[in-house]
Order: C-alpha cells, then sequence, then structure tokens
C-alpha cells in the first residue's frame, strides 16, 4: 500500500521529489502491451512512483515478466523484470493503478478496481466521456479533478477513474487552451499519425510501407468530441463543453512515433500573429508551477523554422512530453493555421497519464 506523503513536497535540482523510502507503490493494468511497456520505462527511476505489480491477460498471467517480449529500445528494469504477471483481479494490487487495457475489457475492469478502492489512471478509452469521470491535461483543466466526489458518490465507488485524452486530442487541446482568450469557435484538423498509435503488431507492413492510410476506425469522433470536454468548465456538479466546433480527417503514415496535426481555426476574437505566438510561448500551467516531475518546463515549444516540427527532429523534446507548434500563417478560410507534433505514446498516453498522477499526488488526492 502506498505510504502517505507531505501534500507540499521538497523541490531539489528544480523538481519535486519524495524520499525515495516513500514512494508509492503502483500496479500496471495491460503490463505486456505497447503503452503498458511505456509504462513501465517512463516509471523506472520515478522520483514519486515505484512499479511493484503487474497485470495483464490470461495468456501471460503467471509468467515472469522479464521472459516475455520487451520491445522498447530502453533497458527493462531489474526490478519490473522479476515480477510475476498478475490476472486482472482486485485485491493484490497497489491503491493506484495505471491503466493500458484494450477497450475491449477496460470499460469493465476499471470500474471494478475503483468500485474495490482503487485510483485508477487509464489511458484507455471507454470513460473518457463519462459525465463525472475528469477527462484531464493537468496544464488545461486540474478542476475537473472537483469531479471525483460526485463520481463516488453517485456510482458508490471507494476508489475513482481519472482519464487522459486520446493521443491526437491531446496537443489539440493544449493548442486551444493556450488560445481561449481570443474564443475558438470552429477548428479544422487533419492528422497524421504515427504507427506506434496502433500498438503492437499494429498496422501491417505492407499496408503502412510508402503509404497513407486515410483512416483510422473511431479516432475521428474522438477528436470531435473530447475537445470539447476537456475545454470545457466545471460548473456546480458537470462540465459544460466548450462550444468550438471541431472537423477532424485521421490519418495513418510511416512514422514510428510521432502525431503531426495541420490544424485550421476560426475565432470569436481575432488575434494578431504576434498575439498568438505570445500565447503559445507564454502558456503555462500547474505542472509547472508545481514543478511536477514528468512536466515539461514548457508545454508548448514553437519552432520558428519552415520546414519543422519534424517527428524525426523533434518528437523527443523534453522526455516527449512537449506539443510544438510551426508554421504559423493565415488561413484564407478559416483566419489562422498552423502545425502541431506531439510524441503519441508519451505525451499523448503513458507520460499523460503518470503527469496525471503526479498532480492528483501533489493536490492529496491519491490517499
Amino acid at each position: 500500500m502506498p505510504v502517505k506523503t507531505p501534500s507540499v513536497h521538497p523541490v531539489t535540482n528544480g523538481k519535486t521529489k519524495l524520499d525515495r523510502h516513500t514512494k508509492i507503490e503502483v500496479g500496471i493494468l495491460g503490463a505486456t502491451g505497447a503503452v503498458g511497456q511505456q509504462f513501465i520505462a517512463l516509471l523506472a527511476n520515478h522520483p514519486w512512483f515505484r512499479v511493484t505489480w503487474l497485470a495483464a491477460s490470461e495468456r501471460s498471467a503467471g509468467k515472469r515478466y522479464g521472459d516475455l517480449a520487451w520491445r522498447l529500445p530502453s533497458e527493462l528494469p531489474d526490478d519490473t523484470a522479476c515480477l510475476t504477471v498478475e490476472a486482472l483481479k482486485t485485491g493484490a494490487s497497489p491503491e493506484l493503478v495505471f491503466s493500458a487495457l484494450d477497450s475491449s475489457i477496460a470499460g469493465e475492469a476499471e470500474a471494478e478496481f475503483a468500485s474495490a478502492g482503487h485510483i485508477v489512471v487509464s489511458n484507455s478509452r471507454n470513460h473518457r466521456m463519462d459525465a463525472l469521470v475528469p477527462l484531464l491535461i493537468p496544464e488545461v483543466n486540474p478542476e475537473h479533478l472537483a469531479l471525483l466526489p460526485l463520481q463516488r458518490k453517485s456510482k458508490g465507488w471507494s476508489g475513482a477513474i481519472v482519464t487522459n485524452p486520446n493521443c491526437a486530442v491531446m496537443p489539440l487541446a493544449i493548442v486551444l487552451a493556450a488560445l481561449r482568450a481570443f474564443q475558438p469557435k470552429r477548428v479544422l484538423v487533419t492528422t497524421l499519425q504515427g504507427l506506434s498509435g496502433a500498438g503492437y503488431p499494429g498496422v501491417a507492413s505492407l499496408d503502412a510501407t510508402a503509404n497513407v492510410i486515410p483512416f483510422i476506425d473511431g479516432e475521428e469522433n474522438k477528436i470531435e468530441t473530447e475537445a470539447r470536454k476537456i475545454l470545457g468548465r466545471f460548473v456546480t456538479d458537470s462540465i459544460e463543453l466548450h462550444p468550438v466546433t471541431v472537423s477532424a480527417t485521421s490519418t495513418r503514415v510511416p512514422v514510428v512515433n510521432g502525431h503531426t496535426e495541420s490544424v485550421s481555426v476560426e475565432f470569436e476574437k481575432v488575434p494578431t500573429h504576434e498575439e498568438m505566438l505570445a500565447a503559445f510561448r507564454e502558456f503555462t500551467g500547474e505542472p509547472q508551477q508545481l514543478q511536477l516531475p514528468t512536466a515539461p518546463p514548457k508545454p508548448i515549444v514553437y519552432i520558428e523554422a519552415q520546414n519543422r516540427p519534424q517527428p524525426r527532429m523533434d518528437v523527443e523534446r523534453d522526455g516527449g512530453m512537449v506539443t510544438h507548434v510551426g508554421r504559423l500563417r493565415p488561413c484564407p478560410v478559416l483566419g489562422h493555421k498552423f502545425v502541431l507534433l506531439s510524441h503519441n505514446t508519451i505525451r499523448g498516453a503513458a507520460g499523460a497519464a503518470i503527469l496525471n498522477a503526479e498532480l492528483m499526488e501533489a493536490k492529496g488526492l491519491l490517499h
């Protein structure tokens, strides 16, 4: 079980951290998949959290984790390799669990863990649009965590579920949040999404090589709906959806990591080019103020070069937690357009969930 920590953490070398002897034990649901492995890699040597429990499907349960295929370039941590993979059952797992479960089983499994008293910080899509579940980006809508008491009361759970957005929604919502003062009205976005977003083994090589696939099942609807919830206001006991209208086209491209997005935006209050640049560069949030371990120093980095951002050159900046913006220019249809880039399995998945848990710990919500 986790050891209780102070609500205000000491700061060392510009980052908050807990003494290593008081790290919070965490579990990972879906530990053998692509996002599950990314959780393990990002949590290695984390100053606040320590992985002590892993769970996956029946075909992996009972096996030593180190005997299963490890597909990331980083080394599998020794203390994780020796763990035995457990079945997806409540009881033995730590209070805090990260979920990388496939959507085919995540909905029911996550609800069972929350009902049993676990805090489930999920990357899965199943509960994102539940009116009582925070769809959280800590720099954008930390106030949505106020849903948790309402969630517990309504559902009768002693635990809770908090979700992070779809990997393509993440950078779009962050940038629109930076531009909220100008009241985004209509958004047109085309995504060029990396292959790792499809998991492992993902897209067949003959389909992906030297090709663009102009369809990703369910992706466009997520972009169009999740952004409105994230940007919405917490009002009394619910989230009032943002009025912005988003139209999305999603494509899969032969890039390993990184989702690139071409975005056009119309605003109620028309900003100048300089005002938009200032909004990108000045944008910050609670993770930066609290100096959370996984938070990038700047959530948005604007790149001046006309041929950037590019996945190969930019996507790993600041541990893959940055949203990159470039090519800001006039749009003859909607007013302004630009290009986004974000690391889909880090900022768009495992890293996002870890940052959510860090914010919850800093606010005293994990105990």
